[in-house]
């Protein structure tokens, strides 16, 4: 090899690997490079073809320039003799266009035409290196990297996270109270990467709730091997967070492997999160039961579910008169995080004050109560006694508050009652649009659009594309307010999700994998049978909507007042569904073999559509919740 040849080589691999690019992309660089200065120093039109190639082995290069094939030239740089041509292209003819190669070289170049090539490649090389800089940190969206702190204004950080990026971390995204100097060292996530004129636009955060969900699957190794998941996360960074994890193995507590042993897990990312405060919740099927977790540490009393067909989700809970405060939180905050996590619209009373506006539509004659008045007249001059009591400041017992707690399910029962019997003709009118809509689309999850994450967040209480389709046709206006706090032109862009989801090959694959659900079912209810568990007793017909008025919460078991909820709610369900829950855990006390307590339950979970066995752990204090395992109806 040449000393020139050599010289070409090492400065070719120096290039490369100082820039970190490919030999490709330099080589391609330095090809539209001598194309550049050809036509700079010959002064060629941009409608004539040239080309030019690099041998990767020896580093010399050649040209090729697009003539005529003429029998005179008259022109050199756009001309050639038939007998150059046929060297070339051994069948040309007077009058074709043919591709020559040129014999100057670099040598031959101006100084011009050398400026131009110098400014090309580094042009070229200079987007290269945006490009890769771009999908480099493009593939981290979502991921926590190092960041070194270069320098702190009022209005964003500006951070180095290598010798060729920064990026920025507007203050809306920082943790408030956070403090930094330049030359720290900090975690964040990066949240967006945004290709600009000059190197892409990274943004980094500390805020987004992901950042939180990072540092659990660092620190929580169930998590990362997927044996706990995280079903959702609420956050206001820098106060507290709430966070659903659920098990997906058997003999796994979800909340205590996220806190680990005496908090250690959980107080490393507290530190790493500057002193916020983080609330490890056991996610539920059963909305009630999540509701109640979600609004820890205060205690609920019972909550109340009402899905209204044109208003939307709502939870009313009753509380304790002592745990209101804590329900709410400071400022509203606990309150806030609970129905962003659960999804519902969250209602919290007092048993006082459920009970004071109970009182005052009896005395207002308000004739939705006169049944529960009829009922339980004796209850009420009871209740009526014991709020003079407390009004005048005296003890009221707790026996006296539990007659006031009883008193408020009792009324909250009937009304809700009463509100699900009024709207039938609504949901008939619901039920009739729901047929005309592809059935798979009730499958397809939110998260499957293809939109923003905060367009997602928003359009979580729809939880599956075929309920977003039916609002479009019922109630438009909801999917308005669900998205007034997001950009201009977000229901367009919902509308184009939509149909790129509902794209009939999809909906047709999605209805295969329905017809193989029977078989599927089969052979779930083979393995049942084989096991020892109870059998579900056989679904009876669908009866009509009982009468609004409750019987006293103290006259039934607890779990037949949440059937009896739970049946009112079934016929505001657009579609009909029928669930057992009759094969309920003894009350407590009972000792022997005909009073041993149960540790299996199993009923019909309407949200997954399928007979669903529950079991209670055993054990001491370190017992959690419900293992939960699927078998056929």
């Amino acid at each position: 090899m040449r000393e020139d040849e050599v010289r070409f080589d090492r400065a070719f691999q120096e290039i490369a690997e100082s820039r970190m690019l490919q030999a490709d992309v330099v080589r391609e660089a330095l090809c539209e490079a001598l194309v550049s200065a050809y036509r700079k120093d010959t002064n060629a039109s941009k409608a004539q073809r040239i080309e030019a190639e690099i041998d990767p082995k020896r580093g010399r290069p050649t040209i090729y320039v697009e003539k005529e094939v003429v029998d005179e030239i008259v022109s050199p740089h756009t001309e050639v003799t038939l007998e150059d041509a046929r060297f070339f292209e051994p069948e040309a003819q007077v009058g074709d266009v043919i591709m020559v190669r040129v014999e100057k070289t670099t040598k031959n170049f101006g100084r011009i035409a050398a400026q131009a090539a110098k400014q090309v490649i580094l042009q070229r090389i200079r987007q290269a290196e945006r490009e890769n800089l771009f999908q480099e940190y493009d593939q981290k969206t979502g991921e926590i990297v190092t960041a070194t702190v270069q320098s702190v204004t009022p209005a964003a950080i500006t951070l180095s996270l290598n010798s060729r990026a920064e990026a920025v971390m507007p203050r809306a995204q920082q943790i408030p109270g956070e403090k930094f100097r330049p030359g720290d060292k900090v975690r964040v996530l990066v949240s967006d990467v945004k290709k600009s004129s000059r190197s892409p636009q990274i943004v980094v955060s500390r805020a987004h709730r992901n950042m939180l969900k990072r540092l659990l699957e660092y620190e929580v190794p169930e998590i990362y091997n997927g044996q706990v998941e995280i079903k959702n996360i609420a956050r206001e960074a820098g106060g507290r967070s709430k966070v659903a994890v659920v098990a997906l193995m058997d003999n796994i507590d979800p909340v205590g492997a996220c806190v680990g042993i005496k908090g250690n897990r959980i107080q490393n990312i507290v530190k790493e999160l500057h002193g916020e405060k983080i609330d490890v919740i056991e996610w539920s099927s059963d909305h009630e039961e999540f509701i109640k977790k979600a609004l820890n540490p205060a205690q609920a009393r019972a909550v109340f579910l009402d899905d209204d067909p044109d208003s939307g989700r709502t939870a009313v809970v009753l509380v304790p008169d002592d745990h209101l405060s804590q329900a709410i939180g400071r400022e509203g905050q606990n309150a806030r995080l609970a129905a962003k996590l659960t999804h519902w619209r969250i209602d919290i009373k007092a048993v006082s004050e459920a009970v004071a506006q109970a009182l005052e539509q009896i005395d207002a004659g308000n004739a939705d109560l006169d049944p529960v008045v009829q009922r339980l007249g004796a209850t009420v001059a009871d209740v009526r006694r014991i709020m003079e009591k407390k009004a005048a400041n005296l003890t009221v017992q707790p026996e006296e508050y539990s007659t006031l707690a009883r008193f408020a399910e009792a009324v909250e029962t009937h009304l809700l009652g009463l509100r699900i019997q009024s709207r039938q003709a609504r949901l008939a009118e619901i039920n009739a649009l729901r047929a005309t809509l592809p059935q798979p689309a009730f499958q397809i999850p939110v998260e499957k659009l293809d939109l923003p994450e905060p367009l997602l967040d928003a359009l979580a209480p729809l939880e599956n594309v075929g309920e977003i389709l039916l609002r479009f046709l019922i109630d438009e206006k909801r999917i308005n307010r669900l998205l007034s706090g997001q950009p201009e032109g977000s229901v367009e862009m919902l509308q184009v999700a939509l149909d790129k989801v509902m794209d009939p090959e999809a909906l047709e694959q999605l209805a295969a994998a329905e017809t193989e659900a029977p078989e599927m079912v089969e052979a779930q209810e083979a393995e049942a049978s084989a096991a020892p568990v109870e059998a579900a007793p056989e679904a009876p017909v669908a009866a009509p909507v009982p009468s609004p008025i409750v019987a006293f919460p103290d006259e039934i078991p607890a779990s037949d007042r949440r059937r009896v909820r739970k049946e009112a709610r079934a016929e505001a369900e657009p579609v009909l569904e029928i669930e057992e829950d009759d094969d309920v855990l003894p009350a407590k006390g009972k000792k022997g073999k005909k009073g041993k307590k149960k540790h299996r339950q199993i009923y019909f979970d309407e949200d997954r559509g399928e007979m669903v066995v529950r079991r209670q752990h055993r054990g001491g204090p370190g017992a959690r919740g419900m293992t939960i395992s699927s078998k056929a109806a």
